[in-house]
């Protein structure tokens, strides 16, 4: 089991900024960047609820499941 993270696919559909999604969120470039490779244990629903927000997303649009085979 797997979980994707597409964050860095929504950000250039919405034409975001690393740099912009950081600041308006609160998080740090780094610990964004973490996120979009996938690279965290684990992600609050605030953070998850205020990029949704900023996007203008739902949670599906930035995570998705891959069921090992």
């Amino acid at each position: 089991m797997e979980i994707i993270v597409n964050l860095d696919v929504m950000m250039a559909m919405r034409k975001v900024s690393s740099k912009e999604l950081a600041k308006a969120i609160g998080i740090t470039e780094a610990n964004l960047s973490l996120l979009k490779r996938g690279k965290v244990k684990g992600v609050r629903f605030e953070t998850l609820a205020a990029i949704c927000n900023y996007l203008e997303c739902q949670p599906g649009d930035i995570l998705a499941f891959k069921k090992d085979v």
